[in-house]
């Protein structure tokens, strides 16, 4: 069988949690965050300055290591899950069950 070998390489690499917090640029307006401000202000919550809204994306990857899980989670922020243009992207947590 052709696919044996990287399958039976595929199952020896240990699985990990990586969670990648995904927000917008300062620079970047933020109406959904404006408007659940307002809406907060409106319930009385006076003391919440600002809101800014973004995304936790969880991610299990199978990888040799912890640096190979975080390397595959960052190449998917910066091609997918984060815009460039507007994103910044952060690994948050890396955790793995032995």
């Amino acid at each position: 069988m052709c696919g044996a070998p990287a399958d039976k390489q595929e199952s020896e690499k240990r699985l990990f949690k990586v969670t990648v917090k995904i927000t917008l640029r300062e620079s970047i307006l933020d109406p959904q965050g404006n408007a659940t401000q307002h809406a907060l202000q409106t319930l009385g919550f006076d003391a919440i300055d600002q809101v800014r809204i973004g995304k936790l994306v969880e991610l299990n990857i199978r990888a040799d290591n912890e640096e190979s899980a975080m390397q595959l989670a960052a190449d998917a922020s910066e091609k997918l899950l984060a815009n460039p243009v507007m994103d910044d992207y952060q690994i948050i947590d890396v955790s793995h069950d032995d």
